[in-house]
C-alpha cells in the first residue's frame, strides 16, 4: 500500500496507494513510510503523493481506535522527513486530513490540487496532535490560524490554504507530481552538498 519509485538522478517518489480507503494509514503503512524516510539520505529529492482523489484521510479508523491515533510512529515519520538533506515536496493530489498532516508539514513545501481540503479534527476526536505538528503549522501560518484549525476544527480549502501559507502553490491542471518534478529540476542537477547547504541555511 506504499509504492516507492527510485528514479535516475536521485528522485524518490513515495505514493500512498490505498485509494479505496482514502489512503487512510495503518500501522504497517506508517512503519513502512518511516523506514523509507529514514533510508532516504541519498535521495536528492523526494516527492510524497497519493493515489486517487484524496491524499490521505489520516489514520485508519479501526486502528486509530485501537491506539494508532497516539502512536509515536507519526512523530518518527515526520521527524525523518524533516531531517532529510534533499528537497522534499508534498504533492497533495487531494484532501489532507488528520494525522497525515504531519508528514506534509515536515516537507520543504506543499503543492495542492484546486479541490483539496485541509482539516485536522484531533481535538474533536479527543486526542492531542503529534508533538511537532502545532509548532510546524504555526511556523507556516501563525499561532492564531493554527488554533483555528486545531482548536476550532475549521476545514479550509486550497485557496485559503494558499493565502495562509499552508501550501506554496495550487496546481490548476491537477498534475501535482509533474509540478513537483519541475521545482526539483535544479536541485536534482546540483551538487548535493550545495543543495543540502542551501537547505540548511534556509532553516532546514
Amino acid at each position: 500500500m506504499i509504492q516507492l519509485d527510485k528514479e535516475a538522478g536521485g528522485l524518490w517518489i513515495v505514493t500512498l496507494n490505498r485509494p479505496e480507503k482514502a489512503n487512510s494509514l495503518t500501522e504497517a503503512m506508517l512503519t513502512e513510510l518511516a523506514g523509507i524516510a529514514e533510508g532516504a539520505q541519498e535521495a536528492r529529492g523526494l516527492i510524497l503523493t497519493g493515489a486517487g482523489r484524496v491524499f490521505s484521510a489520516g489514520a485508519d479508523l479501526d486502528e486509530a481506535r485501537a491506539g494508532l491515533a497516539t502512536s509515536p510512529l507519526w512523530e518518527r515519520l515526520s521527524g525523518a522527513i524533516a531531517a532529510l538533506p534533499g528537497m522534499t515536496i508534498a504533492a497533495l493530489n487531494g484532501t489532507l486530513a488528520g494525522g497525515a498532516t504531519g508528514m506534509a508539514l515536515a516537507c520543504d513545501m506543499r503543492l495542492a490540487v484546486p479541490g483539496a481540503k485541509f482539516f485536522y479534527p484531533v481535538m474533536k476526536l479527543g486526542y492531542l496532535p503529534q508533538p511537532s505538528d502545532p509548532a510546524r503549522m504555526a511556523a507556516l501560518i501563525g499561532p492564531a490560524r493554527t488554533k483555528m484549525i486545531l482548536m476550532g476544527g475549521q476545514k479550509i480549502d486550497a485557496a485559503e490554504a494558499l493565502r495562509f501559507g499552508l501550501i506554496e502553490r495550487i496546481v490548476e491542471d491537477g498534475n501535482v507530481v509533474a509540478a513537483a518534478r519541475e521545482i526539483l529540476t535544479d536541485t536534482l542537477a546540483a551538487d548535493p552538498r550545495i543543495a543540502a547547504g542551501i537547505k540548511s541555511a534556509c532553516g532546514g
